[in-house]
Parts: C-alpha cells; sequence; structure tokens
C-alpha cells in the first residue's frame, strides 16, 4: 500500500532512484501488451505507481505536504486492489495527421477493451473514473482502465488460467493470443 509514510524523502531517493529505476523497467517489460500495431496496454502495479509518484515528487521538487498528498491523490487509485488490473491504455500514431484522423474514428474505443480469463467470458473495461477523456471530436490519446474480475476469475487467474487481451471497436480490432507465461504470471500476482 502507497502511504505518506512508505514514500521516500527527496534525498533517499535520489540514492535509491538507478537501483529502482532498474526495477521498474524489468516489471514493465512483463506488464506492456501490444494490441495491434498502436495500441499499448500497460498494466499497472504497486511498483509502477511509486516509481511514478516519486518522480513526479523529484522532478517537481516537491516535498510540502499539499503536493504530496496531491501526488497520492492522483496516482494511488491506478493500483490493483486485488480483484481487479488497472491499465494505462496508449493510443500511439507516428503520423500527426493519421493520429488526429484516428483519434476521430476511434471515439469509444475504451469501452471495447477486454481482457479474459481462460474459461470465462471477457471483462470489459471500466474506463476513465477520474475525468472524461473523449469530446464531440475525438477520444483522448490516453486512457484508465479497470478490469473489475469475479471472484471465480481471481481464482482460476492464480491457479494458472491463461490470460488474453483485446479490443472490439468497429475502426480496431486486435486481440493477444494468450499472453507468454512471465506475463501472466506477473499479472496474476496483483490479485488477492
Amino acid at each position: 500500500m502507497i502511504t505518506r509514510d512508505s514514500l521516500m524523502t527527496l534525498e533517499a531517493y535520489a540514492k535509491a532512484r538507478a537501483a529502482m529505476r532498474d526495477e521498474v523497467m524489468a516489471q514493465k517489460k512483463l506488464r506492456r501488451v501490444k494490441l495491434g500495431e498502436n495500441i499499448l496496454l500497460i498494466f499497472e502495479n504497486e511498483l509502477l505507481i511509486r516509481y511514478q509518484i516519486q518522480e513526479m515528487l523529484r522532478v517537481e521538487k516537491i516535498f510540502e505536504e499539499d503536493g504530496i498528498r496531491h501526488e497520492l491523490e492522483s496516482y494511488v487509485p491506478l493500483v490493483p486492489t486485488g480483484s481487479n488490473f488497472k491499465v494505462t491504455m496508449q493510443i500511439e500514431y507516428a503520423d500527426e495527421q493519421q493520429r488526429h484522423e484516428m483519434l476521430g474514428k476511434l471515439k469509444g474505443v475504451e469501452d471495447r477493451v477486454w481482457v479474459r480469463v481462460e474459461g470465462f467470458d471477457p471483462v470489459f473495461a471500466i474506463a476513465d473514473e477520474d475525468l472524461e477523456r473523449e469530446n464531440e471530436q475525438k477520444t483522448s490519446a490516453v486512457h484508465f482502465l479497470r478490469f473489475e474480475l469475479s471472484a471465480g476469475m481471481v481464482a482460476a487467474a492464480k491457479g494458472g488460467a491463461a490470460l488474453s487481451a483485446g479490443i472490439d471497436h468497429p475502426h480496431y480490432t486486435a486481440s493477444t493470443d494468450p499472453l507468454a507465461e512471465p506475463v501472466r504470471a506477473s499479472l496474476a500476482a496483483d490479485l488477492a
């Protein structure tokens, strides 16, 4: 659990940053799932969010209690709570014109992303609970998703059931084969 007391001071973080960064980069490799060529899912966990908070405090030189509390309130909701996966979804098009066009076509895509535990129906994302991320013209390039699993799904995933993910949208359809075992195991570790 990330709390005010569990965060490092700026000085302590400066000393631990390189080692923490190496650990975070290794974890991120296991928690990135590409859906097709242009959509990336990053399955967040406590370590990744803790690192994000510590980095924000470092970059912004935040050491006052109000600033620290604000960062905690912003990021802690992205940590899985034992019955869910929490994901940052990035829509990535290198060409600016194509990106603008596709963000217009992909309105609602955040509600069409799913995760499936082998033996169960897909679970569609609960998207952008913090704020609306699309408007009349287009969707955002970044969305925050939550996949709430039933007790049976949690037990199956912890017991080794395969996991897969996908998108079912009129302008973008993609899915994974079952995720590789190291990825599956990393995600299942989020479940209680």
